[in-house]
């Protein structure tokens, strides 16, 4: 299939269909990807309000009604529980299995959050004249949980996950500029060089995501990463949440463009 000429719509019935079960890195390029946290309503609150105290991990792009699989701005006729390729369930903390669909979970008291994805920003940096290493390479986007703490709020608190891309050392200002005009789905790099110095113990073994290469004259750049709530998630172990599988985003109407400073 070729993912770089669907409408996102056309992407999300594919998805919905079972018929696309793969990642969304580089699929409807231009278009705003999701990161997805469901959670009861009882700690939507909490969760709201961890995510206005971190706005770099968790840029909200749209909270739903509810009880409610549909969404109101972002994406037109969407079931936020079938057009996502891949999602997880997540019980006191742990990590019950990964499903195609979430229908047979869904419940009355869910409120669904979506959160700003750095795919977004990948066909600006595409457009500037980078590479995207995983993408050229056919993979995942390597993500790593740091000992950077986010800001707690209400029962949320742990450390920020973040997102890595090599980029050479002529381009970095560059990469910087790009997404930093993007605040929506995570703007500027957070850290840039030495991955220990943020916790990282292996850059080729990342917590999510694949390892991709990284070649002499290159460096690693970290960008906050919208997985993030899973890693709070795992660390506060409410009694049920879902999430979608690192990488496998939900497909907006949103256009990039429109996420940028004006």
């Amino acid at each position: 299939m070729d993912y770089k000429t669907m409408t996102p719509k056309e992407a999300r019935m594919l998805i919905r269909e079972g018929k696309i079960t793969t990642h969304t890195s580089g699929m409807c390029p231009g278009y705003a990807q999701a990161n997805l946290a469901v959670l009861p309503k009882d700690l939507a609150y909490d969760f709201l309000l961890f995510t206005q105290r971190n706005p770099k991990p968790c840029p909200i792009l749209e909270v739903g009604d509810v009880g409610s699989r549909k969404l109101n701005f972002i994406a037109e006729d969407c079931d936020i529980a079938r057009d996502i390729p891949k999602y997880r369930i997540y019980e006191k903390g742990i990590l019950k299995g990964e499903y195609e669909d979430v229908s047979d979970f869904w419940r009355d008291d869910l409120v669904p959050f979506l959160i700003g994805c750095s795919f977004s920003f990948e066909s600006e940096m595409i457009d500037a004249g980078m590479e995207i290493r995983h993408n050229t390479m056919g993979r995942n986007v390597p993500m790593y949980i740091t000992n950077i703490e986010t800001t707690p709020a209400g029962i949320f608190h742990g450390p920020t996950t973040v997102s890595m891309r090599p980029v050479p050392y002529d381009q970095i200002v560059k990469a910087v500029k790009v997404t930093g005009a993007m605040p929506q789905v995570h703007g500027a790099p957070i850290h840039i060089g030495d991955p220990a110095a943020i916790g990282i113990k292996d850059i080729m073994k990342p917590d999510f995501g694949d390892p991709v290469d990284i070649y002499p004259g290159e460096v690693p750049v970290f960008w906050a990463c919208g997985v993030t709530p899973q890693s709070v998630l795992m660390s506060i172990k409410p009694d049920f949440v879902i999430t979608h599988s690192p990488g496998y985003m939900l497909i907006t109407d949103v256009k990039n463009v429109d996420l940028k400073y004006k």
